[in-house]
C-alpha cells in the first residue's frame, strides 16, 4: 500500500474509486446487456448502483439516455476524486492528488509482467 498518503486518503479513494468504476462497468454492461437480464455480473452492477442513481436522479438531466445514466454519475465521483481529494488534503493547486486504487492496481500490473 502506498505510503505517500494519509490511511483516511487510501481508504476514501479506493470507496470512491470503487463506486466510479462500478458504475463505469454497469455502463459497458448496458451496452451488450439489458438491465434485468438474468446474468450474475449485470444483476450485481444494477443492485449495487441503482441507490446512487436514484440519490442523483433530481439532477440527472432528462435528456440522456438511460444506458448512459451510470456513467453521468461515476463523473461526479471522478470529479470528486480529482478536486475534491486535493482540497482536503490542502493543496493548493486542484487535481494534483494522484489516483492510489488506480496507482496500485498498475503497480501491481507492472510488478506482475516484469
Amino acid at each position: 500500500m502506498s505510503t505517500a498518503f494519509p490511511l483516511w486518503v487510501i481508504i476514501a479513494d479506493y470507496a470512491l474509486g470503487v463506486v466510479m468504476w462500478t458504475l463505469i462497468g454497469r455502463t459497458a454492461m448496458n451496452f451488450f446487456l439489458p438491465e434485468n437480464s438474468d446474468f450474475f455480473f449485470m444483476r450485481a452492477f444494477v443492485r449495487t448502483t441503482d441507490p446512487l442513481i436514484k440519490l442523483w436522479r433530481p439532477i440527472t438531466p432528462g435528456f440522456l439516455l438511460p444506458p448512459l445514466v451510470p456513467l453521468y454519475v461515476a463523473w461526479f465521483f471522478y470529479m470528486a476524486r480529482f478536486y475534491l481529494m486535493p482540497w482536503l488534503m490542502g493543496y493548493s493547486v486542484m487535481g494534483m492528488l494522484s489516483f492510489p486504487l488506480e496507482g496500485e492496481i498498475a503497480a501491481a500490473l507492472y510488478a506482475l509482467l516484469n
